[in-house]
């Protein structure tokens, strides 16, 4: 069954808290989701479904649709992919919405990492148990150390520099630079990038993304509820999902999961890359960015680096705006789960509603993708894109 045009996003929210000591994480959560709801017109006895992943406290949907007070809903999901989480769960919530077991579908984001002075990606995991780490944890892995494989077998494979890959934090610091809510607003060059500490070889601080609190909210919900409402009428008009694992150890380090969703999107919405006016793109370290571009399609795999270059992903200059937002190199990288974000901007994109410096002519075309996990190992990925009516 195609999900083509069978859901609408009506409602969204970004939390404009970057550190918040005094806040918890459920209230994070509810202040978002009556956020989202207040932008669609809609209200908590509205929601018939309800959608969160692993940053939800307590017994997750069980206790956020409890403590949110959404005494309405029939169906629940706390699918839990990482970053990629939140992009899949619209592809969910429009599942449900086609079948006809939802209307009102909320998405709720929400976490305290800068508060609580969680790991910054440098630190080796702790143990839990899971089936992989007596293999890996031997060997020291960190979020960063993976990441930074990537780029180095990049490099290896296609000539890709480091000054290429500065080129997207530079995009990134352009457009955060008006996003009063953004963490780090200066604009940076790619001097800057290169020069700044190296973290794990070849990536520098400045090639990393942010650390914060905060989150978001979504509301997808049916044709005939969109119908009744005064909002910008946002389509769903393709998705596409899929898992990239380490196959035994027969990796490729130059390619992600999006090499699978992304065609899968594009072919639901009966679209190609070019078409695309917008895109956010998981942007969780330079190279996350400069490896999906590759693999939605919008440019041949190793051409990445000079794709990047030269100001393509700035809004107003180049041919592919990206994460006009800041995104989580610059703005904001909730609980380590920045796909929602990535639809969120998206969707001010498709309105009209993006900063007026940074917003995309004619805008009607957009695309949002998500990667959760590590991009060195184990990850999720999620497409999908969006059309305004």
């Amino acid at each position: 069954m195609s999900l083509k045009g069978k859901a609408y996003i009506a409602g969204i929210y970004e939390h404009p808290v970057r550190k918040a000591p005094n806040l918890s994480t459920p209230q994070i959560h509810m202040e978002s989701a009556i956020g989202a709801l207040a932008d669609a017109g809609l209200t908590l006895q509205d929601v018939d479904a309800y959608y969160c992943a692993g940053d939800a406290p307590g017994l997750g949907p069980l206790s956020m649709i409890e403590y949110i007070g959404l005494p309405n809903v029939r169906h629940m999901d706390s699918t839990d992919t990482g970053g990629s989480s939140y992009v899949l769960h619209v592809e969910h919530a429009a599942a449900m919405i086609a079948m006809g077991k939802a209307k009102v579908c909320l998405i709720t984001l929400a976490g305290r990492p800068n508060s609580e002075g969680q790991a910054t990606g440098t630190a080796a995991r702790a143990f839990n148990g899971a089936p992989d780490e007596g293999f890996e944890q031997i060997f020291g892995t960190t979020v960063v150390n993976m990441y930074a494989m990537c780029a180095q077998r990049h490099m290896y494979e296609y000539g890709t520099t480091s000054e290429q890959l500065a080129w997207i934090k530079v995009a990134a610091s352009h457009h955060a630079q008006h996003n009063e809510h953004a963490l780090l607003r200066k604009v940076v060059t790619v001097e800057d990038v290169v020069n700044s500490p190296m973290i794990a070889d070849p990536l520098h601080r400045l090639d990393c993304c942010v650390i914060t609190d905060g989150g978001g909210a979504i509301v997808v919900v049916a044709p005939e509820i969109m119908k009744s409402l005064s909002r910008p009428r946002i389509k769903l008009l393709g998705a596409g999902e899929s898992p990239k694992n380490i196959l035994g150890g027969k990796v490729d380090l130059t390619y992600s999961g999006a090499r699978w969703s992304g065609p899968m999107a594009f072919a639901e919405a009966g679209v190609k890359p070019s078409d695309i006016k917008y895109a956010s793109i998981y942007d969780s370290f330079t190279i996350t960015v400069l490896e999906q571009i590759e693999d939605l399609g919008f440019c041949e795999k190793g051409k990445g680096g000079a794709f990047v270059s030269d100001g393509n992903l700035i809004s107003g200059v180049g041919k592919l705006p990206f994460n006009t937002d800041g995104g989580g190199l610059c703005n904001n990288h909730p609980a380590n789960r920045g796909g929602l974000t990535k639809v969120l901007e998206a969707v001010r994109q498709a309105r009209g509603e993006a900063h007026p410096k940074v917003q995309v002519p004619n805008c009607d075309l957009v695309l949002a993708h998500g990667t959760g996990g590590s991009l060195g190992t184990r990850h999720g990925s999620a497409t999908i894109i969006l059309e305004r009516e």
